[in-house]
C-alpha cells in the first residue's frame, strides 16, 4: 500500500455496508485499485464476503468524511436511504463476484466442477434474459474497475461467444461448451490481467512467460478441480493457437473451430475494452480488424453479426444531430433503438428520449467520433429498472 494514504480494512466499516443501499465511499482492493464506486451498491452478503476475501479497504480520509456527514444527518433527524429494488443489472454485478469467488477457489485446488457448471448455467440464463443488455455491458465499460478486468472480460467474451456460436448454427450443447471455455480459459491469470490493464510499462519477461503458458495452466487447474470433459480442456489449451503454427503454447498447425471462435472473441472483446492508458477501440474498428485478420471467414462474420454494426452501448450520431447511445439491435419489428443524450449543439436532453433509428429523422449517420465529453452512462439510465 502507498504509505502516504492510510486505508482501513472493509471489515471495520461493516455498519456502512448495507446490501442494496448506495455506497457513500469507494471500496478499493489491497493495492488501492477501485472495486466499487460511490453510488454503486453491494448486491448481497456473498459479494460482501468476496470483498472481505480480496482484502478490500477504504481510504481513511473518505471514511472520516462519511462518518462526519452521517453524524450531522442523524443530529438533524435525517434517515439513511432505503434499500432499492434489485434489478437485472444487480444480477450482472453479482456474476462478477460469484466468478471471483469461483476462480479463487479453483486456484486453491478445490473440487469445483459442479460449482463451475452451476455458474455456467446461471450465466447462460443471464445472457438469454436480455442479449442486448449483455452486449451493453461488453461495450459500455465506464466504471474503469481494472482490478476486476479478468473477471469482466471473461463474462463479456463468453456472451459474445454464445451469441456467435448460435449464429454459426452450432447445436445447444456445443454452444454451451464454448461458453464454458470462454469463462474459464484465463483462470490462471486473472490477477495478471488486472495488473496489465493498468500498467504503463510493456509486459515483463515473467509476465510474458505467464501469458504463454496460461492456456496449459488454466486447463490443469480445471482438471484438478474435477473437470473431465476432454473437449473443454482441449479448447482451453488451444484458445491462443492459430492455424499454421503461429499461435501458442504448442504452435499447432491445425486448430479446432471451438478454440478458434473463443480466440477470435477474446481478441475482439479485449480491443473494445479500455485500459488505464488507452481508450477502447470503437466496435466498428475492432470489427474491421477482426474481418481482415480472419480473411472474412465465417467466425469473424458470426461475431460481427452477433454484436451488430452499432451494438448496444455504442455512441452514435443521428440525422437530427443528436448524440445518442444504442440500447437495442434491430429486429423484425423495429430498427436499432437508441437513447438521445445531447442535442445537435451539445446540450443535455431532458428525460433522455428514446428513438427508433428506423425513422428517417433519427437514422444513425455513423459512430460518434468525439467521445471525450460524453457523460458516463449507467444501464439503469437507458433501460430503466429491468426485472432480474
Amino acid at each position: 500500500m502507498n504509505a502516504t494514504v492510510r486505508r482501513i480494512a472493509l471489515s471495520e466499516v461493516a455498519d456502512l455496508l448495507v446490501p442494496g443501499q448506495p455506497l457513500t465511499l469507494r471500496i478499493l482492493d489491497s493495492e488501492g485499485r477501485l472495486l466499487l464506486a460511490v453510488g454503486q451498491s453491494i448486491v448481497d452478503a456473498r459479494q460482501l464476503t468476496a470483498l472481505f476475501d480480496r482484502g478490500a479497504c477504504v481510504e481513511a480520509a473518505e471514511l472520516e468524511a462519511v462518518r462526519a456527514a452521517r453524524a450531522a444527518e442523524q443530529a438533524g433527524g435525517g434517515r439513511p436511504g432505503s434499500t432499492r429494488k434489485r434489478t437485472l443489472f444487480d444480477r450482472w454485478e453479482r456474476q462478477v463476484w460469484t466468478l471471483d469467488a469461483l476462480l479463487r477457489s479453483l486456484a486453491g485446488g478445490l473440487p469445483m466442477a459442479a460449482e463451475i457448471e452451476a455458474f455456467v448455467d446461471d450465466h447462460l440464463g443471464l445472457v438469454d434474459r436480455d442479449p442486448d443488455v449483455a452486449l451493453f455491458h461488453c461495450v459500455r465499460q465506464d466504471d474503469r474497475r481494472f482490478a476486476l478486468y479478468g473477471l469482466t472480460h471473461a463474462l463479456h467474451c463468453s456472451a459474445v461467444v454464445l451469441l456467435a456460436a448460435r449464429l454459426l448454427g452450432w447445436p445447444a450443447p456445443r454452444a454451451q461448451l464454448a461458453l464454458r471455455v470462454a469463462l474459464t480459459m484465463n483462470a490462471s491469470i486473472v490477477e495478471l490481467q488486472a495488473r496489465m490493464a493498468e500498467q504503463s510499462d510493456p509486459p515483463t519477461k515473467k509476465q510474458l512467460a505467464l501469458i504463454r503458458e496460461h492456456p496449459l495452466r488454466s486447463a490443469e487447474m480445471l482438471r484438478a478441480a474435477g473437470v473431465a470433459d476432454a473437449a473443454w480442456l482441449a479448447a482451453v489449451e488451444a484458445h491462443h493457437e492459430r492455424a499454421g503454427g503461429s499461435g501458442y503454447p504448442r504452435a499447432l498447425a491445425e486448430v479446432d473451430e471451438l478454440a478458434h471462435l473463443v480466440r477470435a472473441a477474446d481478441v475482439f472483446s479485449a480491443k473494445i475494452s479500455p485500459r488505464a492508458l488507452r481508450a477502447p477501440l470503437a466496435p466498428q474498428v475492432a470489427a474491421r480488424q477482426l474481418f481482415q485478420e480472419e480473411g472474412g471467414g465465417p467466425i469473424a462474420g458470426a461475431i460481427i453479426k452477433a454484436v451488430g454494426v452499432y451494438p448496444p452501448g455504442d455512441f452514435v450520431r443521428l440525422r437530427n444531430g443528436d448524440a445518442a447511445i444504442v440500447t437495442r439491435r434491430a429486429n423484425a419489428g423495429a430498427g436499432v433503438q437508441v437513447v438521445s443524450l445531447l442535442d445537435a449543439r451539445g446540450r443535455p436532453l431532458p428525460n433522455a428520449p428514446h428513438r427508433d433509428a428506423a425513422l428517417a429523422e433519427f437514422a444513425i449517420t455513423g459512430a460518434l467520433a468525439e467521445r471525450a465529453g460524453l457523460p458516463r452512462v449507467l444501464p439503469e439510465q437507458v433501460y430503466g429498472l429491468l426485472e432480474p
